[in-house]
């Protein structure tokens, strides 16, 4: 369990290292600043994966990384069809000049991730009133229907959903 504690903590730091410059990597090879993100993300996901089965040998390093999100956001970009100039990897600049600033970009996007978990700790019954209700933003009543509850305990239960979901938030 300490191992895993390690491998984590190692992760969060290095996403804290490198999540600006790789997420100005992607900016640069034509993505908006959501799908740099969501690119960036990939690109820890696969790292992670990498890492855990290389369990014992060299761990990759920060320029595998780099790589990874060049080439996530190429093959996003070319499934979006923009095109843009491609750069050796050398020469990238990874300020970005546009949007907002990446830190709120990073921010929210691990706020979105924490809620998402923080979700997924909420009953089966609060979780789907909080999705149709606040996600789908459906009416009460239609709720209520859908359910066969009535309109007061979907009420009820969305009341007890944004306590939780404020209490997590608050741990995270």
């Amino acid at each position: 369990m300490a191992e895993r504690e390690d491998v984590l903590r190692a992760l969060a730091r290095l996403v804290r290292e490198h999540r600006t410059e790789l997420v100005g990597l992607a900016r640069r090879e034509g993505l908006g600043a959501e799908d740099a993100l969501d690119c960036v993300h990939d690109a820890f996901c696969t790292f992670l994966d990498r890492a855990l089965k290389s369990a014992g040998s060299e761990q990759p390093g920060g320029e595998l990384l780099a790589g990874m999100v060049v080439n996530l956001a190429r093959n996003k970009r070319r499934r979006h069809h923009l095109a843009v100039r491609h750069e050796p990897i050398e020469s990238l600049d990874p300020s970005l000049a546009d949007g907002p600033p990446l830190d709120v970009l990073v921010d929210h996007a691990e706020d979105c991730v924490r809620l998402k978990g923080c979700l997924s700790r909420l009953c089966q019954s609060q979780r789907t009133v909080v999705m149709m209700r606040l996600l789908d933003e459906r009416a009460g009543e239609d709720v209520a229907a859908a359910l066969g509850l009535t309109r007061g305990y979907v009420d009820v239960l969305l009341h007890r959903a944004k306590a939780s979901l404020r209490v997590c938030m608050l741990e995270g």
